[in-house]
């Protein structure tokens, strides 16, 4: 078992292969079936969420507080290895967040009356829905761009950089500040309509 638990990528194909076990054995007679793909797709939704909002959290909360106070001979590891990664991830839950999210509101069948703000609870999800896209159309086109540049992926000036780093991390701020209100409208659009 320590053999898995070493490695990341093993440890977290256990993992899934634990959550496909409990799904097959509840749903595993009815899985051409949209009751069985509902759930799925929000547990898909809601894993890529968390890795996405976690890692935003992760940006805000202790990498950019952090780095002002680590010694310039320390820097690059976090540029070079640390921050490359943890982007990767970043980025690639956000855009399986806002696809999981629309397969589910699909499945369930309120995907036009969300985006559309119809009344009810669709409006309160709609509104969640805007959000998480703005906030993953921020990765994608303003943060992780911003990001190579800083970090030295693409070539850029030392005056570049600079600038890119600095608008990387408005656009991510912005997204922590708008992460609350879009979680609030996901968790609470069936309680507050």
């Amino acid at each position: 078992m320590a053999k898995i638990l070493e490695n990341m990528y093993r440890a977290l194909t256990l993992g899934a292969v634990l959550a496909l076990i409990i799904v097959v054995v509840r749903h595993g007679e009815v899985v051409s079936d949209a009751p069985y793909w509902g759930p799925f797709f929000t547990f898909l939704h809601v894993l890529s969420g968390i890795t996405w909002i976690g890692l935003l959290y992760y940006f805000n909360l202790v990498q950019i507080p952090t780095m002002p106070k680590i010694p310039a001979e320390l820097k690059p590891a976090v540029g070079k290895f640390i921050a490359p990664e943890a982007l990767f991830w970043f980025r690639w839950s956000a855009l399986a967040t806002v696809v999981t999210g629309l397969v589910v509101a699909t499945l369930n069948g309120y995907v036009h009356e969300a985006m559309t703000f119809a009344p009810g609870m669709t409006r309160t999800i709609g509104i969640g829905m805007w959000l998480g896209l703005i906030m993953a159309f921020n990765v994608w086109f303003i943060i992780w761009p911003n990001q190579k540049k800083a970090l030295g992926i693409v070539e850029a000036t030392a005056e570049a950089k600079t600038k890119a780093a600095r608008v990387a991390m408005l656009a991510s701020r912005t997204n922590f500040v708008l992460s609350l209100p879009m979680l609030y409208c996901m968790v609470t659009a069936r309680l507050v309509g």
